[in-house]
C-alpha cells in the first residue's frame, strides 16, 4: 500500500468544496454551511477577496489530491506592543476523519513558522467555547486561554427607522 504524501499549501479554487465541508463538520451552530450550485459564487467571492489580501493566508493541508484540513490566518499590526505585527488565526478545522494523526499539529506549525516569516510577534485566535477539543488541542500547544470573546451578528440587531 503507498501512501500518499502530506502536503500543506496555499489554497486552490478547486479546494473550495472541501473546505466548506471540512468547515460545516467542526461547527457547533445551528447553521451548517454547504457548497452547492447555489452558495458556490458566494464562496468563491470570498475566496478571491481572501486571495486578494496580502494579509490573509488560506493554507490547505492535502494527503494527495484528498483535502484533510484548512487554515485561514491575517497577518497585521495593530497598536499593542508599539505597533507590534500580531497574526490572527480566523479558522482552523480538520476533516473529522483525519483527526488523531498529528496533521491539525503539523498545520498549525506551519501557520506559525508563516506568521513568524511575516514578523508577527504572537499569534491570536477565538474558538467557539463549546469546542472543547479544540480548546485541548490549543492548550496542547502552548496557547494560553487570555480574552474573552463576544461576538454580535449585525444583520439580527440593525437600527429601527
Amino acid at each position: 500500500m503507498i501512501l500518499a504524501e502530506i502536503e500543506i499549501a496555499d489554497a486552490r479554487p478547486q479546494d473550495l468544496p472541501a473546505i466548506i465541508a471540512i468547515y460545516a463538520e467542526g461547527q457547533v451552530s445551528g447553521t451548517r454551511e454547504v457548497f452547492t450550485s447555489e452558495s458556490a459564487a458566494d464562496y468563491r467571492a470570498a475566496f478571491d477577496e481572501l486571495m486578494a489580501d496580502p494579509r490573509a493566508d488560506l493554507l490547505v493541508l492535502r494527503e494527495g489530491d484528498d483535502v484533510l484540513g484548512f487554515a485561514l490566518f491575517f497577518s497585521l499590526r495593530g497598536f499593542a506592543g508599539r505597533g507590534a505585527r500580531r497574526a490572527f488565526l480566523h479558522s482552523l478545522f480538520m476533516a473529522e476523519r483525519a483527526r488523531g494523526r498529528g496533521l491539525g499539529r503539523r498545520l498549525l506549525a506551519e501557520v506559525e513558522r508563516r506568521a513568524s516569516a511575516r514578523g508577527a510577534c504572537r499569534i491570536d485566535l477565538t474558538s467557539d467555547k463549546r469546542r472543547l477539543d479544540a480548546h485541548r488541542f490549543y492548550r496542547m500547544l502552548g496557547y494560553a486561554q487570555s480574552h474573552e470573546g463576544f461576538s454580535k451578528d449585525l444583520a439580527l440587531s440593525a437600527p429601527g427607522p
